[in-house]
């Protein structure tokens, strides 16, 4: 996953391959013609819905662009990110940039050697065929 600074909330806008998704906006029906990066927004820390939105887009959606969170992004949120299937997090203003790359560092390995699937890795390691 990549991490970004905080950047403007703005930037990207009236690009046609970026499509910024409303938190309440249903992902099973939104346009995707064209689109290379979707922006899901966290109003505040504890609104989960963007991690539905990315997931649906994964998995439902077979989305292969880039899914970037943006808004109030912690880092403790970021292992859960990624395995929702976002690739990209724009970290809120007060999150320490090198704290959030440690935080992540401390989960490798969902998917690979994982008991459950994610939005990423469908079928768990130990899946055993038949």
């Amino acid at each position: 996953m990549t991490l970004l600074p905080f950047t403007d909330p703005g930037a990207g806008a009236g690009d046609p391959a970026i499509l910024v998704l409303a938190n309440d906006a249903d992902p099973l029906q939104a346009a995707l013609d064209g689109v290379k990066r979707v922006d899901l927004h966290f109003p505040k820390f504890t609104d989960g819905r963007a991690f539905s939105q990315a997931f649906l887009l994964r998995r439902r959606r077979d989305f292969q662009g880039e899914i970037r969170a943006t808004g109030d992004v912690l880092a403790d949120q970021l292992a859960q990110m990624e395995r929702s299937g976002f690739d990209v997090a724009v970290l809120r203003a007060d999150q320490d940039l090198a704290l959030a790359r440690r935080v992540l560092a401390r989960y490798p390995g969902y998917g690979v050697g994982c008991y459950q699937g994610d939005a990423v890795h469908v079928t768990p390691h130990f899946f055993a065929v038949g």
